[in-house]
């Protein structure tokens, strides 16, 4: 029983043979992939291929760096398609601030507001947010708690890179945090696998990204049996049980 929590479907990698892709993500025991989406083109295609396909669900988002370059017309109205589509959706992801791509005073004031927005729209809908924080870890935590978004109960910590303090504040806050299928190769995450409790981990690829060898690509959501594997070793338990409690996860926060 597979689950992949984050990853990205509408790329051209996926276009060639859409139906075989999802059919191996089947046969390999995949029962579900939230496919997230990045901007107003994204969040329709993920919608679309919702409709499509049952495995699929559809996850709503805002990346920071696309968000930037939205004008003052299309910025609120991406925020009313999500608010728009609420019913239809598991998440609102990816969603958040990343500090390596926005280096100027003006990009950084103006994505933590972006940010604020779509926090208290999360509130608003009561949906669970993917949050994205790359470079910005620090100031993604402190928004959460200004927003008081621990109460919600709802926040997923996507490829968190954070350091080992702000990982063990996340476990006090209950927040949840998403392996990705680098983790045979990837200090960081072990340290966030050795750290959460099972009950606060959830699989992903980052499709197409974050192959289990970087040497290949795309990256499949399938490919969460091996995080699987290792979640096992670590937590020293048999891999069906690691699978069966992070199904159940995803099922407790996303339905």
């Amino acid at each position: 029983m597979l689950v992949d929590c984050h990853a990205h479907l509408d790329f051209e990698e996926f276009e060639k043979d859409f139906p075989g892709f999802i059919r191996r993500q089947e046969e390999s025991g995949v029962k579900a992939i939230i496919a997230n989406g990045v901007n107003p083109e994204s969040n329709k295609k993920v919608l679309v291929l919702a409709e499509q396909y049952k495995i699929i669900k559809p996850a709503l988002g805002a990346y920071p760096t696309d968000m930037l370059k939205l004008n003052s017309q299309e910025y609120p109205g991406a925020l009313k398609f999500i608010e728009k589509n609420k019913d239809k959706i598991v998440a609102i992801g990816e969603v958040g601030l990343d500090f390596s791509e926005q280096t100027s005073d003006n990009d950084i004031n103006k994505s933590i507001q972006i940010f604020r927005d779509i926090l208290r729209l999360v509130k608003k809908i009561g949906k669970p947010v993917i949050i994205h924080s790359r470079k910005a870890e620090e100031k993604v935590f402190e928004i959460l708690e200004h927003e008081r978004m621990d109460e919600t109960k709802k926040v997923v910590l996507h490829c968190f890179c954070g350091k080992k303090k702000l990982v063990r504040l996340g476990k006090e806050r209950g927040y949840y945090f998403t392996v990705p299928t680098n983790i045979g190769r990837n200090q960081q995450t072990r340290m966030i696998a050795e750290i959460i409790p099972l009950s606060h981990v959830l699989t992903e690829t980052d499709s197409p990204y974050l192959h289990p060898d970087k040497t290949k690509f795309p990256n499949e959501p399938r490919n969460v049996a091996v995080t699987i594997k290792e979640l096992a070793i670590i937590k020293k338990m048999d891999a069906e049980e690691v699978s069966q409690n992070v199904f159940m996860n995803y099922q407790r926060l996303f339905l």
